[in-house]
């Protein structure tokens, strides 16, 4: 049995994560900030919560240090959180308060939690770290550009750290693998009821990188995967 951190947990594609980590019979720890649908989570999924506010970074590093002191450290680490920005920000019209809000939640929280557990696991030479990215955070490729500046520029920045972490700790020959995941377009309370794929199918390619077998030599990783195939940055 593994251990799961699962941020984003109370919900959407975190929600569907944690639900087949738990199936599959792994100890799961959910975070989230919305309290009511945390305890909800937690008691469907018959799982621990944990309550963090992602936008308070310094509060961040201590749930989570917290978190590994009393959990241990965990073998998977899946960062599902996330906020979409304004629909029409673009750089130039976007101010000061909706860039800083989306970069602290979807870039600046994404390096605090790895740099505080990451770490750790990195160290016990152990685990996975998978992390919600998005296509629309690829420097190539169609729809990569254009409006969403905070978002796309959030994601883009988050498909740096990971492809930068997995170079920094070996490309997964020191037990530690890292990757990025392009979920598509699916109903969420972000994506909306008319998305078109469900929580479900936009989660699947996260559990399959959470529970693949992995082989030092041959897996590949420090990636972005969509629908299991890797994707250009």
């Amino acid at each position: 049995m593994a251990l799961a951190f699962v941020t984003g947990g109370s919900r959407g594609l975190g929600f569907e994560t944690a639900k087949a980590l738990k199936a599959a019979g792994n100890q799961v720890v959910l975070f989230a900030r919305n309290t009511g649908k945390l305890h909800q989570a937690g008691q469907e999924l018959n799982s621990t919560i944990e309550y963090v506010e992602l936008s308070d970074i310094a509060a961040t590093r201590e749930v989570f240090k917290a978190a590994v002191e009393k959990y241990g450290v965990p073998d998977i680490l899946m960062l599902a959180h996330g906020v979409m920005s304004d629909r029409l920000a673009k750089t130039l019209k976007t101010n000061d308060e909706e860039w800083r809000r989306v970069m602290t939640i979807n870039l600046d929280s994404v390096f605090t939690i790895v740099n505080e557990v990451g770490a750790k696991m990195a160290e016990a030479r152990k685990g996975r770290v998978i992390v919600y990215s998005a296509c629309l955070g690829r420097m190539s490729g169609p729809g990569n550009a254009g409006g969403l500046a905070p978002y796309r520029i959030s994601k883009a920045g988050v498909n740096a750290l990971v492809r930068n972490l997995a170079h920094e700790t070996g490309h997964g020959s020191r037990g530690f693998w890292i990757d990025a995941i392009c979920p598509n377009h699916s109903r969420t309370d972000m994506g909306g009821e008319n998305a078109p794929r469900s929580a479900e199918e936009g989660a699947a390619t996260a559990i399959w990188l959470a529970t693949r077998e992995l082989i030092s030599s041959q897996t590949q990783t420090g990636l972005l995967w969509e629908d299991r195939q890797v994707v250009p940055w």
